[in-house]
């Protein structure tokens, strides 16, 4: 009869060092990109409130202008200046329809980048409709242009 050598099999039973630290630098780069664009997408939705606060305001000169053919000072407007977590001020200006809200800062509010006015102007159609347009930065908008809505940049 032959004799059976016993051979040992070296079996790996984990990830090497190094296969580690690749991994735990992938995941390095994809949080370095991912926070960010999170962050400015958490503030782009704060702003939308800003938008969303400036929505009845809107109907009610618009209602206004239909009604009597000329856009009307704040207090005709009647827009409610009601403030939240991110709206500090809602104003119509008198005469030209705009309307201009301020966003708050602070804990919980919008960030500092971010903090500033939002405009939108009313623009008369040949129908007599008013299309409303937001001013993007530099035009009477002061936030930067990356946290506005995609309609305003």
């Amino acid at each position: 009869m032959t004799s059976l050598k016993h051979v040992r099999v070296r079996v790996q039973a984990g990830f090497t060092l190094i296969e580690l630290m690749i991994v735990v630098a992938i995941i390095g780069i994809l949080a370095a990109i991912a926070i960010p664009a999170y962050q400015d997408y958490i503030t782009r939705a704060k702003i939308t409130e800003l938008v969303i606060a400036a929505d009845a305001c809107k109907t009610t000169v618009s209602e206004y202008y239909q009604s009597n053919n000329a856009f009307p000072t704040a207090a005709q407007a009647a827009c409610t200046n009601s403030t939240s977590k991110y709206v500090t001020s809602l104003v119509v200006t008198d005469g030209t329809g705009q309307i201009t809200v301020t966003g708050a800062t602070g804990t919980g509010a919008l960030p500092a980048a971010a903090a500033g006015t939002f405009n939108l102007r009313p623009t008369v159609q040949t129908n007599g409709n008013l299309d409303w347009s937001c001013t993007n930065a530099g035009a009477g908008t002061t936030i930067p242009v990356k946290y506005l809505p995609s309609n305003c940049r």
